[in-house]
């Protein structure tokens, strides 16, 4: 599932990086009103919205999405086993008696 919304959230994120790109800017058409366009197009139509603009819409409405859905999924970790979390740890084997120290007495003796 979360390779999925990676998946998802990258081409989104391809696709909206496109269309904005494609778009016309605002500022294009600010030449046309000095003289040769009309007054209202200094700032565009403000009711307009052509195919390109709702596709934005919607694709930055999915990246969103996504993007809230990989926060999800990344605070919300699921308990998930691996193949040795499965396996039991073998039994210690019967310790071994500790070697007594030897006995240095006579090493401490000083040689006459």
């Amino acid at each position: 599932m979360e390779t999925l919304v990676w998946v998802l959230h990258v081409l989104t994120a391809v696709v909206l990086v496109g269309l904005v790109l494609m778009q016309h800017g605002k500022g294009a058409d600010m030449g046309a009103a000095f003289g040769t366009g009309s007054a209202g197009s200094l700032f565009g139509s403000s009711g307009s919205a052509n195919f390109l603009s709702r596709s934005t819409a919607v694709a930055a409405t999915l990246f969103f999405v996504t993007s809230l859905g990989l926060t999800y999924i990344y605070s919300h970790p699921a308990q998930q086993q691996g193949v040795m979390d499965k396996v039991k740890p073998v039994a210690a084997e019967a310790a071994v008696p500790a070697a007594t120290p030897a006995d240095d007495s006579k090493s401490r003796e000083i040689p006459k």
